[in-house]
């Protein structure tokens, strides 16, 4: 049987966090630190978060005239996302994502800690 990679699309998972979320990194340089998420990449496993793991980058101009200006630029690298957890709308702290079937049948993710439907 052939071993797939973690970055093949037919491994792609689908996670509880959506983008525009609001998620506190719990490990690593950047533990603590708060933001929303900008991009979900699935086949990778990792979010970017804005003002999160910023780091430098040297970057050529582009191509066209006006393009892009070459320099040192900042930039938002991804992070794992094993290494972020929601933040609770009412108490404020990180949870876990819960999915809750509604009566309707509809699916709605909720906050473990407080049970707030997100």
């Amino acid at each position: 049987m052939a071993k797939t990679k973690a970055g093949d699309a037919k491994t792609a998972a689908k996670f509880a966090l959506k983008r525009g979320d609001t998620v506190e990194v719990i490990a690593g340089r950047d533990k603590g630190k708060r933001g929303q998420i900008r991009e979900i990449r699935a086949d990778e496993h990792r979010v970017v978060v804005a003002d999160v793991n910023v780091v430098k980058r040297h970057m050529k101009p582009g191509r066209t005239s006006g393009a892009r200006q070459a320099g040192i630029v900042d930039l938002e690298a991804p992070i794992h996302i094993s290494n972020v957890m929601l933040v609770d709308p009412k108490s404020d702290k990180p949870t876990r994502i819960g999915i809750r079937t509604l009566p309707d049948g509809s699916r709605v993710r909720f906050a473990k800690r407080s049970g707030e439907q997100l």
